[in-house]
């Protein structure tokens, strides 16, 4: 089976660009509101995708960029400042040319203040405190962690997650924090080293509340 890869396109404007922790949560929520999406279209492309080995790849646009990158069939994501788009899974060498030309390497944005404390019963992505990533391959880590965060809950907790609209925190782990959550059992990833890491590295981890 060719191997297939899930596209996201953050907006990042000069002017304005995203927090870090937003792009990091729109990333999170996108790839669950992907995978429970109805359209009958986009069914075996997700199952597919879902069943491989799971890869994401995260590239930026801005101006006429992200215009022309709306336009293309995928799922608008807002969290708080930032704008994300998120596509049905395509083959890895087949990326739509309105996408395929735009940046993957080298996203970095800052948090200007530090996130708020997360909100009582909030699922939470912990990014690791020994991988050093930037942005974008942080967002498709926290991804895939929010993937493996909903295949390990119950039907119920599944259900009741999706009604509330898959909120989820995205937050930097202390080496203790870390820790604790992988003798819990946490689900973790440990990343294919295509970019950025060695393959294995572990780089995030979901903790459900």
């Amino acid at each position: 089976m060719s191997e297939l890869v899930l596209p996201f396109v953050v907006r990042i404007e000069r002017s304005d660009p995203p927090t870090q922790t937003d792009a990091l949560e729109a990333a999170a929520r996108a790839v669950l509101l992907m995978l429970t999406d109805p359209r009958p279209e986009w069914t075996e492309a997700v199952a597919a995708w879902d069943g491989q080995r799971i890869r994401k790849v995260v590239r930026r646009a801005r101006g006429a960029e992200w215009r022309r990158a709306r336009k293309l069939d995928g799922l608008d994501v807002a969290q708080g400042r930032a704008e994300l788009r998120v596509y049905p899974p395509i083959l890895v060498d087949a990326w739509p040319p309105d996408l395929a030309r735009l940046q993957v390497g080298g996203t970095n944005l800052e948090d200007p203040d530090p996130p708020p404390p997360v909100a009582p019963g909030t699922p939470v992505v912990l990014l690791s405190p020994s991988a050093d990533m930037t942005t974008g391959k942080a967002m498709a880590q926290a991804a895939h962690a929010a993937q493996l965060g909903w295949r390990s809950l119950s039907r119920r907790r599944r259900s009741a997650w999706q009604d509330a609209g898959f909120p989820v925190a995205v937050r930097d782990a202390s080496p203790d924090q870390w820790q604790r959550a992988v003798r819990a059992g946490a689900p973790v990833v440990h990343d294919g080293g295509f970019t950025e890491v060695e393959p294995g590295t572990a780089t995030a981890l979901f903790v459900a509340r």
